[in-house]
């Protein structure tokens, strides 16, 4: 997604130097402008309907989460390679969970048999941590948790490595995708303004 993201911000800041052309190339400059307008629209409809839809992600293993304890708790599912040791596949943000309420969350486990769960109260104080292997993938996950425990603090701090990173990476896309806003609003209103 950062490659798509970078590629649409590079054609909107070349659209709006485009702007200035009169003449000869005006009209190849003006088509240009339209459709990386049109293209960059598109791009993020796909991605926000893609992202906003849950969907059941075929031959995955349903993962319960349920919070028993008194706080609300921010999880992250961290999926592991079976084939490279201690090689990251997936990590996910399940997201913040009340108390007496759960989510559910689809892992693709084709390549694994084990996934890890981190449990953080706030921004950076992981209170949970467990992991977890999955002997047969037919039968779903539930996991209620009762207690804040940490059953390994080596790879706990793995998991809190990769959760930073994970966090620093959407934080990341999330900065090219505001200037990506940004710069499609001042193109689609010169494109506008132009054609009064």
């Amino acid at each position: 997604m950062v490659f798509i993201v970078l590629a649409i911000f590079w054609a909107l800041v070349i659209s709006l130097f485009l702007t200035k052309i009169r003449g000869r190339g005006a009209k190849w400059a003006k088509l240009f402008r339209i459709v990386t307008v049109v293209f960059s629209i598109s791009i993020f409809t796909y991605w926000f309907i893609k992202e906003s839809s849950v969907g059941i992600v075929e031959d995955s293993v349903a993962l319960q989460i349920i919070n028993k304890l008194p706080q609300p708790l921010d999880f992250y599912v961290v999926t592991l390679n079976d084939s490279e040791l201690g090689k990251v596949i997936d990590t996910r943000h399940i997201g913040n969970i009340r108390p007496e309420y759960y989510r559910i969350e689809y892992l693709k486990m084709d390549k694994s048999d084990e996934y890890w769960v981190a449990g953080y109260l706030g921004k950076k104080n992981l209170v949970y941590f467990s992991q977890h292997s999955v002997p047969n993938k037919n039968i779903d996950q539930i996991i209620e948790i009762r207690n804040y425990i940490n059953q390994s603090v080596k790879l706990s701090e793995l998991a809190k490595k990769q959760v930073d990173e994970f966090n620093h990476e959407n934080i990341k896309v999330g900065i090219w995708i505001t200037l990506d806003f940004l710069l499609l609003f001042l193109n689609l209103i010169l494109l506008i303004k132009n054609r009064k």
